[in-house]
């Protein structure tokens, strides 16, 4: 297990950024020209969650709910929410909005097929 203060960033990026990089590949290939569009629909809901979330984090933290473990971040926070738990609702939420947008991609190709 890796004990420095970038251990929580490496991970989060580590198995975040393939499935990310692979889901815009996918969703570019599926909606073509309209991929651009899809993302300007899916990412800005993506970060107001990822953004409400940050901001129910940092309520918990402030209030004493929960804390982080000096040491295992960078030490850049927002409030009182460490920068890689920002990212983290962040990129989850980017995660499920276009893994919803793939999904629907998916079974509207299942429904063509069925009907052919």
């Amino acid at each position: 297990m890796m004990e420095t203060k970038w251990a929580y960033l490496i991970h989060l990026l580590a198995w975040t950024l393939p499935v990310i990089a692979f889901q815009l590949v996918v969703l570019v290939r599926h909606y073509k020209e309209r991929s651009g569009a899809v993302l300007k629909a899916v990412l800005p809901p993506a970060l107001i969650v990822g953004l409400y979330l940050g901001i129910a984090d940092h309520l918990a933290i402030s209030t004493g709910i929960w804390n982080f473990g000096e040491g295992k971040h960078l030490g850049v926070y927002l409030g009182v929410v460490p920068l890689e738990e920002v990212l983290f609702f962040l990129i989850t939420s980017v995660l499920v909005s276009l893994g919803l947008a793939l999904f629907t991609a998916l079974v509207a190709l299942l429904g063509e097929a069925r009907a052919s």
